[in-house]
């Protein structure tokens, strides 16, 4: 993967019983703000799948952020913005894919 190319980062969640709504209006408040708040996002979107294929194996919500490039990906990942999104994901999910696509 070139370091000066755009990454796409993919997250896939099963959320455990119980989920409480203010986590995800939280997390989509937070997830609305990447592109103002972190340097490198060019675009971040979530929210429950709205496909007629269902073909989502169990998942219930997914994350796609576009970077810049890989370095913008790193810092991204211990950034004050994306951490408590990190947090909340790592406390309520039952399952988590993450897949990075080089563009």
């Amino acid at each position: 993967m070139s370091e000066s190319g755009s990454l796409v980062h993919v997250v896939l969640v099963k959320w455990r019983e119980g989920l409480p709504s203010r986590v995800l209006d939280e997390i989509g408040r937070r997830v609305a703000g990447f592109t103002e708040t972190i340097d490198g996002v060019v675009d971040a979107v979530e929210g429950s799948s709205v496909s007629s294929e269902d073909l989502e194996g169990g998942f219930d919500w997914g994350l796609v952020v576009t970077f810049a490039d890989a370095v913008a990906r790193d810092g991204y990942l211990d950034h004050p913005e994306h951490l408590p999104v990190s947090a909340a994901i790592g406390e309520w999910s039952e399952r988590v894919v993450v897949f990075d696509l080089a563009r």
